[in-house]
């Protein structure tokens, strides 16, 4: 056994425990080395720099909402044999069993100079519709929100894979090393959970960072603990040099270790946050011209207003990936109207002018040119009612998506489902083939996007997935 000196125990226990207690190094120079979140170069020129996904949780009803399908209409009440993943998983439902069509409860009208079809469930969207590109052909995996949630977000529906924010910052690193570049707001405890927003395998810096949560209230999504209400601004940065000395001398003794490399580049973003989050997150700064754009301060558009206006903010510090997830924590998520679709349009009110107002925000200030803006659920809902009832069923096989911004082609429609809405016929897009698509934009090839692990090299389309090049200007 090695000889070890007072002072050498001393000095290398010194270290440690300065590792362990740091909350932060230098400003934006790692001793560590590179740090992880610095912006990097892309595969091939990107049209977007960052994404706000829109995550209607429970899956909207396309064929009430902009998949515009008249002969829901003209066979309402008619009992037709459907065939798809829920009629299989249901027991009792016998192959081929007769359901009865629903119509759309709300009226569809052609909307913009573009003409795209959009019924008035979302009024303010439809005057955005020449910004938007619709891909009304979206088909995914998983019958139940779990596993449809999952892939969704991480392109598995059971494997722990890499959420796509992930997998978004560890391909191009961050605008603003001083913010995660990753943020859910309003993320859902269910269907997947932290799953939906973390980095797997990836390095811990590439998890994504919450705040709020799914159904609560968005003046408490906020990085708590910012603030130490203890110790003055001056004493902060004393102990902060401190253990920026302490640490820089550990990593020295330990060359390679990536795990303290990953704890100390961690702490170093949370020193900047105390610094740059604060204000960042201060919707009270926006003027209140603004805030009425978003429907702040009124019912019942106030809660995802905040968390529309957050995103822009954040969008605007240079965050990469942005979720905003409108939904809540039950076993039944918030778009899921099995027995009660006219509960859509409560929904909706609480939504559409914050999301118009998000659009009309991004475009004023030269955002959405380089910003995607993803609207949609993990699937959408059967044609038929379901159980004869007043209500529809998850539907996997065809529905709709709209993208705005970052070098997706504004007005058009791409791809179509049957006559009825419930299957993708013509240009079908997998999610596969969307997150390919999203990362094309970025400036990402998915097929070059990887990571090693376990032996093997992993990326989020897994071993599928094509560009959907005809929806990119």
């Amino acid at each position: 056994m090695m000889d070890v000196t007072r002072r050498a125990w001393l000095k290398s226990s010194a270290c440690g425990f300065g590792s362990l207690a740091m909350t932060g190094l230098l400003g934006n120079t790692s001793q560590a080395g590179l740090n992880p979140l610095t912006s990097l170069t892309t595969h091939h020129q990107p049209r977007a720099k960052r994404v706000i996904f829109l995550f209607m949780q429970g899956g909207v009803s396309h064929v009430d909402s902009f998949d515009y399908k008249p002969l829901l209409a003209e066979n309402d009440g008619k009992a037709l044999s459907f065939e798809d993943g829920r009629m299989i998983a249901n027991s009792g439902q016998k192959k081929g069993s007769p359901h009865r069509v629903m119509k759309p409860l709300w009226k569809f009208a052609q909307h913009g100079e573009c003409g795209r079809w959009g019924s008035d469930l979302f009024p303010e969207m439809n005057k955005h519709v020449d910004d938007m590109c619709f891909i009304h052909s979206m088909h995914t995996e998983g019958i139940a929100h779990g596993p449809a949630t999952l892939f969704l977000h991480c392109g598995s529906t059971q494997f722990i894979r890499p959420s796509i924010g992930s997998w978004v910052i560890y391909g191009l690193g961050s605008e603003n090393e001083n913010l995660p570049g990753f943020i859910s707001i309003g993320a859902s405890a269910g269907n997947g959970g932290p799953r939906n927003y973390g980095n797997a395998f990836l390095p811990a810096i590439y998890q994504g960072t919450a705040l709020g949560k799914a159904g609560g209230p968005a003046t408490e999504a906020r990085i708590r603990n910012l603030k130490n209400p203890h110790l003055s601004a001056a004493d902060q940065r004393e102990q902060f040099d401190l253990l920026q000395q302490l640490n820089a001398e550990q990593l020295k003794q330990a060359t390679g270790d990536s795990e303290l490399e990953a704890v100390i580049n961690s702490y170093e973003l949370a020193w900047r946050m105390q610094m740059h989050a604060p204000d960042v997150l201060d919707l009270s700064k926006e003027s209140a011209e603004t805030q009425a754009l978003y429907g702040i301060g009124e019912k019942p558009t106030d809660n995802f207003g905040r968390q529309c206006l957050m995103a822009r903010r954040l969008c605007e510090a240079g965050v990469r990936y942005i979720q905003v997830t409108y939904g809540d924590n039950s076993a039944n998520p918030a778009w899921d109207q099995h027995s009660n679709l006219p509960k859509h349009g409560e929904h909706a009110k609480a939504v559409d002018l914050p999301i118009s107002g998000l659009l009309t925000d991004l475009k004023q200030r030269g955002l959405l040119e380089d910003t995607i803006v993803w609207w949609g659920g993990e699937f959408g809902r059967t044609p038929y009612a379901e159980k004869n009832g007043t209500g529809r069923d998850h539907n996997t096989g065809g529905f709709t998506v709209w993208m705005a911004g970052g070098g997706f082609k504004p007005g058009i429609e791409y791809g179509q489902t049957d006559d009825f809405g419930h299957k993708a016929i013509a240009d079908k897009v997998h999610m596969h083939d969307l997150h390919a698509t999203v990362l094309h934009s970025l400036g990402l090839d998915h097929e070059r996007l990887t990571y090693r692990f376990s032996g093997r090299n992993y990326r989020l389309t897994d071993v599928f997935g094509h560009v959907v090049h005809d929806v990119l200007s």
